[in-house]
């Protein structure tokens, strides 16, 4: 039975495909339920709570399983994944500071200069905080295809689920602010939700190439772990202490650590 075969057939790699870009399209559907501009609490809440729950899954769905992978090397166990981790973190930025993109608590565009507008630059910024969160679904379900490192499908369901929780209030962020620009409802919805739409590109690519490669798991967990924790520190934590009072990121960041853990420990 082929790979590809295997990626029809089973139930589990659909929802792992499929639920992180329902919590984008989903959020993005806000745009017709709300008005108006997200408050910067609003905003600096759901960044803590995004940086929460992508530390939680780079620690427990990632790096622990890629050090267990590793077990039979004795002493030298943590080397594949302290080499993964870097190797994710400097592809992370690389890509940061070759795609022109926008944070939504700055006016100030990173990457090289463009003529882009404001809306395609956050979308941008968007997707680049996919990226990889979608090699993260993707890796983790090429571990239990292959069996690596003890992973389980239900281990891939718990980050897929934690995943789109937080991929909702990114819809929502991309969809809203387009709408008050003049963007027509519609429009603003199918921007926001095309915003995820390179998730279930990369959990395709990932598993595909991950699977293939099975000896090389525990460095491809633990890149996915590095990538994402890029994204926490450079984007998501300046994001939710932009102002003084930053105890409202705190707090969600909290919040989504130990939601993004119970599910891990619970499910997987």
């Amino acid at each position: 039975m082929t790979l590809s075969m295997n990626i029809l057939i089973h139930p589990e790699i659909l929802q792992g495909i499929l639920i992180p870009f329902a919590g984008t399209v989903l959020g993005s559907a806000c745009v017709f339920f709300m008005r108006g501009q997200l408050s910067s609490r609003l905003l600096r809440a759901l960044s803590g709570f995004a940086a929460g729950v992508m530390v939680a899954a780079s620690v427990w769905s990632l790096l622990i399983p890629a050090l267990e992978a590793s077990a039979d090397k004795g002493t030298l166990a943590f080397a594949p994944a302290a080499i993964g981790f870097w190797a994710g973190t400097l592809f992370l930025l690389l890509l940061d500071n070759i795609i022109p993109h926008l944070h939504a608590a700055t006016n100030d565009a990173e990457g090289p200069e463009s003529g882009f507008q404001k809306t395609t630059l956050m979308i941008l910024a968007v997707t680049l905080h996919n990226i990889p969160e979608g090699m993260a679904v993707g890796v983790v379900l090429a571990g239990w295809l292959s069996g690596a490192g003890g992973i389980s499908a239900a281990a891939g369901l718990a980050l897929a689920l934690g995943i789109a929780i937080q991929n909702f209030p990114e819809g929502a962020i991309i969809s809203m602010p387009l709408y008050a620009n003049g963007a027509s409802k519609a429009k603003a919805f199918a921007n926001g939700a095309l915003s995820g739409i390179v998730e279930p590109i990369g959990t395709v690519i990932t598993i595909l190439v991950a699977a293939a490669v099975v000896p090389a798991m525990p460095y491809l967990l633990s890149f996915a772990a590095g990538a994402m924790m890029y994204v926490v520190v450079e984007e998501l934590v300046p994001e939710m202490t932009v102002e003084h009072h930053s105890n409202t990121g705190a707090l969600a960041f909290a919040f989504g650590f130990t939601l993004m853990m119970t599910l891990d420990v619970m499910l997987g």
